[in-house]
């Protein structure tokens, strides 16, 4: 055992202190049928300089955007991370650190997820924020079934302009594993179908969802919607990106009663797809059902400032048939990273970052309409993307685009096939008037 760094001698003292005679002996319980007894077909061993090289040559077989610039969205989003997000986050005593189960002993890693939850409540508005889940997808269907729990409703109304991929996790929880029922309310126009969503709303409704702004890039109608939701007597469930609310009115202000959200875009990179951040928060009367577990702050018995887990509603910390969910961690190094990407900006720089994504998006989406035959798929405000209509196939345009460095936009046929020739474009405060105009004329020799 080679790959073990003990002599000889340390490993014939540690057997003779368990009593036993070889190193095969410590195999004696696996049947001798089920051993492998040829060598494993590995490469000969590399220098560390090999090695290096050798990961150095496979990593220039990915795409990554130092090369490539992205207009691509649909749910994960190229922002700038400042250099500091990196410097604090990786650091050691946060980057190898796990779940504090001594808080004693964790004060540091406690406080920075009670300073994220702090963040959160006051960007969102709302009253309780928990230590984050997996990502958006499972804290949209941990609201829905927080929602379930607290009016014991039987249907879920979600609008078909939530992520589809939310939307199946969603469908996973709620028919397989609680055996509620859910209803998908149509869109028009890239919106909520109002109409339709009062005509499908009842007493037996346990929530409504909706996203703003939506998978379309689309701004929902969300007053309207939280007075039809209320007056039915169902919780109001809004998930959201977190960057948005540089500039849009935060749940807490419209009476969500849960809000969720994606919280890559607080300085988490793309890395293929996670991890992420699910951010989770609701009304203070919630508290007690909540999913994961919240960082509270308290005194010691010499009065100094100290950090507790306060509720710990998982089934690792208290009887299986009581726990509030079957996740049983948190994000901590996304939640930590968003803490100081909040920290760095704050309200100013926040605010400038939707700003740019605001502007340079709707330059974009103007000079794209612009060319003969593209038009936009939807007339409603948006925010940082946007949905075009093409006169070329999306395949044909994002391959051009592709074979010149760029990142195309989101192929909207692929989950909503009423949608064909349609691209779903992202502009974030990344890209330049350079980039957009490079992409516009691509575009433009298309045609």
């Amino acid at each position: 055992m080679p790959y073990i760094p003990n002599t000889e001698e340390d490993q014939k003292e540690m057997l003779k202190e368990i009593g036993a005679e070889s190193i095969e002996a410590l195999f004696c319980a696996i049947p001798q049928n089920l051993r492998l007894k040829t060598d494993l077909n590995l490469p000969s061993s590399l220098s560390e300089m090999e090695l290096v090289n050798e990961f150095k040559g496979l990593s220039k077989k990915n795409a990554h955007l130092d090369e490539y610039v992205s207009f691509l969205g649909a749910g994960s989003y190229d922002h700038f991370i400042p250099a500091l997000v990196d410097h604090l986050s990786g650091r050691s005593e946060f980057y190898t650190s796990y779940t504090p189960y001594q808080s004693e002993a964790s004060q540091g890693m406690l406080q920075a997820t009670y300073e994220y939850q702090s963040l959160i409540c006051q960007l969102f508005q709302m009253d309780i924020c928990n230590a984050s889940l997996y990502e958006g997808a499972t804290a949209l269907t941990e609201a829905a079934i927080l929602a379930h729990k607290i009016n014991h409703g039987k249907k879920i109304l979600v609008v078909k302009s939530v992520h589809p991929e939310y939307r199946q996790v969603l469908s996973t929880y709620m028919k397989k594993t609680l055996g509620l029922s859910i209803i998908e309310i149509d869109c028009q126009n890239g919106v909520t179908d109002l109409a339709q969503l009062k005509e499908k709303i009842s007493k037996d409704t346990s929530c409504v969802i909706v996203q703003n702004p939506n998978f379309f890039g689309c701004l929902e109608k969300v007053k309207k919607i939280e007075e039809i939701t209320h007056q039915a007597g169902s919780l109001y469930i809004v998930s959201l990106d977190p960057i948005s609310l540089g500039l849009l009115v935060p749940p807490g202000e419209y009476n969500a009663d849960i809000a969720v959200g994606e919280g890559q875009a607080l300085g988490s990179k793309l890395n293929f797809g996670g991890p992420y951040l699910g951010i989770f928060t609701c009304k203070r009367e919630f508290l007690r059902k909540i999913p994961g577990r919240i960082v509270g702050e308290t005194t010691d018995k010499e009065g100094k400032r100290g950090f507790v887990l306060t509720l710990q509603t998982r089934e690792q910390h208290i009887r299986r048939e009581r726990a509030t969910s079957n996740i049983c961690t948190n994000q901590a190094l996304n939640a930590l990273r968003a803490a100081v990407y909040l920290s760095t900006l704050g309200e100013k720089g926040l605010a400038e970052v939707a700003e740019l994504c605001l502007q340079k998006s709707h330059y974009a989406a103007r000079r794209i309409c612009q060319i003969p035959g593209f038009e936009p798929t939807f007339t409603n405000p948006f925010f940082k993307e946007f949905a075009v209509k093409c006169p070329i196939p999306p395949n044909k345009i994002n391959k051009l685009l592709w074979d010149n460095k760029i990142l195309g936009g989101f192929e909207l046929a692929r989950l909503y096939p009423q949608l064909q020739n349609s691209l779903l474009f992202c502009v974030t405060e990344k890209r330049t008037r350079g980039d957009i105009d490079r992409l516009i004329n691509l575009l433009e020799g298309m045609v």
